[in-house]
């Protein structure tokens, strides 16, 4: 391992810090692959006043930047 890169190249430490910055799970399912959400977050750079979602007024907490971030560790930059 080297500047928190695993061998596997996968940023595993790097992920695992990233998850545990905050305590609030995060579903498996929506960090293997980039979605329409997540691909709107990462192009507005986690900007919520912009996000479609946030304009909707859910009542709940958005996790979709740490999202990107998990999905920018494993998976790369999406496909534009």
């Amino acid at each position: 391992m080297r500047d928190g890169v695993t061998s596997n190249g996968r940023g595993e430490d790097m992920l695992n810090t990233a998850v545990k910055l905050e305590p609030a799970e995060i579903s498996t399912s929506i960090t293997k692959n980039w979605t329409e959400q997540a691909i709107e977050c990462y192009k507005l750079n986690g900007n919520c006043a912009e996000c479609s979602i946030r304009k909707a007024h859910y009542s709940f907490d958005c996790q979709m930047p740490r999202v990107v971030e998990i999905l920018k560790l494993l998976n790369g930059e999406p496909e534009e």
